[in-house]
């Protein structure tokens, strides 16, 4: 976001050991004067410092967020619907090979359980004890 973390907690920019042990200018010209009117002068910028990084930082996210739902392809079932469900990995017979079913069903959506999520039921009218996603369903189509 263009500034250290160090600065927007303190307020200033921090000095390493090397440059107290080796004097360098930045060290050498501050006084404690100096030093405590730079400080009181950082400190009043640093609230609007943390406000544009928040409104940079709120922009990045809308982008993101924008970006994202171009992007993605929602699916939204009814209750009634045939669905298909993908088949996991744990899920597959023990010597199932790279032929072996990717989807199984059909299914019905027996109910929605929240956003995104159904509850399936089988074609002979037993219900499914987890709830699916939507990412994990197609629409089937007899």
């Amino acid at each position: 976001m263009g500034e250290t973390p160090f600065s927007l907690v303190y307020g200033a920019e921090a000095l390493i050991p090397v440059e107290i042990g080796d004097p360098s200018t930045r060290f050498t010209q501050a006084s404690k004067e100096y030093n405590d009117k730079e400080m009181r002068i950082n400190l009043d910028l640093l609230e609007g410092k943390r406000e544009a990084i928040l409104i940079r930082m709120t922009t990045q996210k809308q982008l993101m967020e924008r970006y994202y739902n171009r992007k993605a392809r929602l699916r939204y079932f009814k209750i009634g619907d045939f669905v298909l469900k993908n088949v996991f990995q744990s899920t597959k017979a023990a010597n199932a090979g790279k032929l072996s079913l990717t989807w199984e069903g059909p299914c019905r959506i027996h109910g929605i359980a929240g956003k995104g999520a159904y509850e399936l039921e089988i074609m002979d009218g037993k219900i499914l004890p987890s709830h699916w996603n939507a990412i994990h369903l197609k629409r089937y189509y007899f």
